[in-house]
């Protein structure tokens, strides 16, 4: 009888993980983002990575493999900047971890440390192709907390995560103006600059208790004071979200002031500060296409963001943060209204895939189908860009994460 059981669960199971099976997929369009697209293409998986890629002739099948067949296959979608895992898709208090109120400045709250992984809103957008988000603390204080890049597997936060700290999450806008403090934008520059100045003199007292021999005899740690450090020590961006054209500058001139890496979050007036923004060499999260204008988007363009990659800045996709249901837009279709509006398809596409995994420093592991690579894909039934698409199933390190395909 038990044997009986073991054999039933092991049916029910096998089919629903491809772990360590390995996998051929067939593609009529493979797009690489590597170079050029391959037509009537392929990619072999094995243990997770990709091991080869290349035109349908070329491959030469061992008999154990996974066949799965697609009309087009992509890398698997990046999400530059979503707070999805921390917002959840009730909206209840419940599940609405992306923002901590008790203070402005919080730069030590962990991402991981409010991640959801089973929250559905990471199921909802993996179906759509997305196999990686850069998630974190919502843009709505001065500095709300960390971000960090994770899978859309659904497991333990440990097995899926890439970057436990990606970035510290900064708004530079109206979403970082309160009641009490700060009331002002002066105000808000003030306090972070103070907080940065802080961080400086901190890592000054901590290296005068490191001993001849490299010993050390440290004070009380400071999380807060750590956590700029690491702005200030160029390990971590500051992740800055300005829209109006005065917000990006104040961004940029503490982007001087401290010679700190940043990334430009929102950016509705990019437009406006074209020649500043490649001058710092500042890459920009533009705001999701078609969100709502008004407030301090109101002078947003659905073309922002081809004059920026016509420009030779580095821009990457982004769904943002929705304070409504179902809290978070989708950057396929996003991207898919960019390539409308002046983007070409391979721009476009090239926001939601590789530019953000440059971007992010996960480039060697995601964002182009590479030997070597993770073997993340997106398969469609037809342009990825068109409504009427569906994306038919998603791989994730190697195994299959997607209903469509089981």
């Amino acid at each position: 009888m038990m044997r009986l059981i073991l054999a039933i669960l092991a049916c029910l199971y096998l089919p629903n993980s491809l772990h360590g099976q390995d996998l051929i997929v067939y593609g009529e369009t493979v797009h690489t983002m590597a170079g050029d697209a391959i037509s009537d293409g392929y990619v072999r998986i094995r243990n997770g990575k990709i091991v080869e890629v290349g035109p349908s002739a070329d491959c030469k099948p061992m008999g154990d493999e996974k066949i799965v067949r697609s009309t087009i296959i992509t890398p698997g979608l990046v999400d530059a900047r979503t707070c999805v895992g921390l917002a959840g898709h009730f909206n209840t208090d419940h599940d609405r971890d992306e923002l901590d109120e008790s203070s402005p400045v919080q730069p030590q709250l962990r991402a991981i440390d409010a991640f959801n992984s089973r929250e559905r809103l990471i199921e909802w957008v993996r179906e759509f192709g997305v196999t990686t988000i850069h998630t974190g603390h919502a843009p709505q204080a001065l500095i709300p907390g960390q971000t960090m890049v994770i899978k859309t597997k659904g497991n333990r936060v440990e097995e899926d995560v890439i970057i436990p700290m990606a970035m510290v999450a900064c708004s530079m806008s109206d979403t970082a103006l309160r009641d009490d403090s700060p009331g002002t934008r002066a105000k808000a520059s003030a306090m972070l600059r103070q907080k940065l100045l802080d961080a400086r003199h901190y890592q000054e007292q901590q290296s005068k208790y490191i001993t001849m021999d490299g010993e050390t005899d440290l004070p009380r740690r400071d999380l807060e004071m750590e956590a700029f450090s690491s702005v200030l020590s160029g390990d971590t961006p500051l992740l800055v979200h300005a829209h109006r054209a005065r917000d990006i500058a104040n961004a940029l001139r503490l982007q001087e002031e401290f010679g700190i890496p940043v990334v430009l979050d929102g950016a509705s007036e990019a437009y406006l500060m074209m020649d500043d923004i490649k001058e710092s060499g500042v890459p920009v999260f533009i705001h999701p296409t078609m969100i709502r204008p008004y407030g301090e988007q109101e002078n947003l363009s659905f073309e922002t963001a081809s004059k920026l990659i016509d420009a030779g800045i580095p821009v990457a996709m982004q769904s943002g943060y929705e304070s409504y249901v179902p809290r978070t837009r989708i950057v396929l279709y996003e991207a898919g209204m960019a390539a409308a509006n002046g983007c070409s398809f391979d721009d476009a596409l090239a926001m939601i895939t590789i530019v953000p995994a440059r971007i992010l420093g996960i480039d060697d592991r995601v964002g182009s189908l590479e030997v070597g690579k993770d073997a993340d894909l997106a398969l469609y039934d037809g342009d990825p860009f068109e409504w009427t698409t569906h994306c038919t199933g998603v791989i994730i390190d190697g195994e299959v994460a997607s209903t469509q395909l089981r």
